[in-house]
C-alpha cells in the first residue's frame, strides 16, 4: 500500500513527504533504496550497516522529521497473521500448535490463512492488511512471496519467515531447521546398516529445504566413497502421491535400491505403499526413512524411521520473534536454525544378504 502522493518517490530522491501523509520506515526505506530492517538498524544504533548507507538513512530521517515509535509493551491490536501456502497436512498443524501456546501466554490471537496461488490473492491481502488489523505476520514455507513480504514491510509491519522456501536475504528474520544434517544422518544410518544402493526422493526443486536434504544425502555418500547414481534420485512434492509414483520409478531401474531416503513422512508412506503393491517387504527387502516425524509416523506400518523436525518449537520461536519485533525490540540473531534428530523405528534394517557387497 502506498501513501497518497508517494507513487513518484524514487530511491535517493530528496522530495519532501511531509505533506503526503505520515512518514513510515517504509517511506524512508524506499527513499534510501534499502530495506525496512536496515532503516530500523540505523534507528536502533545496530551494526552491519555501511557508513555511507547509515549516513544516507540518517539524513533522510532528519530531513523528513521521522519520529520513531516508542516500544509497544502490549501489542496494539493483539492479532498476528500466519500465512501458509496451503494447509494440507499435520506439518502445518504442528507448527500452529507451537504458535498457539505462545499466543495464549502473551494474550494475543492468531489469524491462520492459506494463500493459494491466484492473481487476486495479493490484492485481497493488501486491502485487509492495509486497514491496520494486525501487528505482524509469519510467512510459513514461503516461496515466491516476495510481493507479499515487501508489502508488509512497506506498511512497517514485522514479518518473520518460517521455514522459508527461497532465500530471503539477511534482512528478514527467519526460523528453520537443520535440513542438511538431518538428511546426512538418515543416509549415514542406512549406510551403517550395510546398504549401498540408496535412493533419494526429494521435494520441489526450487525449495531450499529440498536442495539441502539432497545435499545432505550426497554428502553421506561422498564421505563413504559410494558412487552417486543420478538414476536413484527422484523429485517429488512432499506428498504421498509423489512418493508412490517416484518409488515405482526407482524400483523399476535395472539395479533397484535396497533403501530410500524420503524428504518427508508423506513421501515415505507413499514409498511403503509402492513396495507393498509389488510384494516387497519393508524393511526386509527395502528400508525407508522419512523426514518430519509427524504424529502418525510412529503408528504407520511399519513404524517409520524418520528425521524429526522440531515443528512445534519452530512455531513457538517464530511467534516469539514476531511478538518481540511488534513490541519494538531488536533480535540477537535474525536467522535461527533448530536441530533435527534421527528417530530410528522399524522401517529400516540391514539389506537382504543377496544384495550385500
Amino acid at each position: 500500500m502506498r501513501l497518497p502522493g508517494t507513487e513518484s518517490l524514487e530511491p535517493g530522491s530528496s522530495r519532501s513527504v511531509a505533506d503526503v501523509g505520515r512518514v513510515t520506515l517504509g517511506t524512508i526505506a524506499r527513499l534510501a533504496g534499502v530495506s525496512v530492517p536496515t532503516v530500523s538498524r540505523v534507528l536502533n544504533g545496530r551494526s552491519h550497516v555501511s557508513s555511507a548507507t547509515r549516513e544516507r538513512i540518517q539524513h533522510l530521517l532528519d530531513e523528513h522529521g521521522y519520529q520513531a515509535r516508542s516500544p509497544r509493551a502490549p501489542v496494539s491490536t493483539g492479532l498476528i497473521q500466519v500465512i501458509f501456502p496451503g494447509i494440507d497436512s499435520g506439518w502445518e498443524m504442528e507448527q500452529v500448535r507451537g504458535m498457539e501456546a505462545v499466543a495464549q501466554d502473551a494474550g494475543v490471537g492468531l489469524v491462520i490463512s492459506a494463500l493459494r496461488q491466484g492473481p487476486a490473492s495479493p490484492d485481497r491481502w493488501r486491502q485487509w492488511i492495509g486497514r491496520g488489523r494486525i501487528d505482524g505476520a509469519i510467512l510459513a514455507a514461503t516461496s515466491g512471496r516476495d510481493l507479499l513480504s515487501g508489502m508488509l514491510a512497506g506498511l512497517d509491519i514485522p514479518v518473520v519467515a518460517l521455514d522459508p522456501g527461497t532465500r530471503t536475504g539477511t534482512e528478514l528474520p527467519t526460523v528453520g531447521a537443520t535440513n542438511w544434517s538431518g538428511a546426512l544422518h538418515a543416509t549415514r544410518h542406512l549406510i551403517a546398516l550395510g546398504h549401498r544402493r540408496i535412493g533419494m526422493i526429494t521435494g520441489w526443486k526450487g525449495l531450499l529445504c529440498s536442495r539441502a536434504r539432497l545435499d545432505g544425502y550426497r554428502a553421506a555418500l561422498d564421505e563413504t566413497g559410494l558412487p552417486q547414481d543420478p538414476g536413484l534420485i527422484a523429485w517429488g512434492d512432499f506428498s504421498y502421491g509423489a512418493g508412490l509414483a517416484a518409488a515405482q520409478r526407482l524400483l523399476d531401474v535395472d539395479s533397484p535400491p535396497t533403501a530410500i531416503v524420503a524428504s518427508s513422512d508423506n513421501i515415505a508412506l507413499g514409498v511403503i505403499q509402492a513396495a507393498r503393491l509389488r510384494g516387497i517387504s519393508v524393511p526386509g527387502e527395502l528400508s525407508v526413512t522419512g523426514f518430519d516425524d509427524l504424529p502418525g509416523s510412529r503408528w504407520s506400518s511399519p513404524p517409520l524411521t524418520t528425521v524429526r523436525q522440531p515443528l512445534r518449537d519452530m512455531g513457538r520461536l517464530a511467534a516469539r520473534t514476531v511478538l518481540r519485533l511488534a513490541r519494538g525490540k531488536t533480535l540477537d540473531a535474525p536467522a535461527r536454525e533448530l536441530s533435527t534428530q534421527l528417530i530410528i523405528r522399524e522401517s529400516t534394517a540391514p539389506p537382504p544378504r543377496r544384495t550385500r557387497r
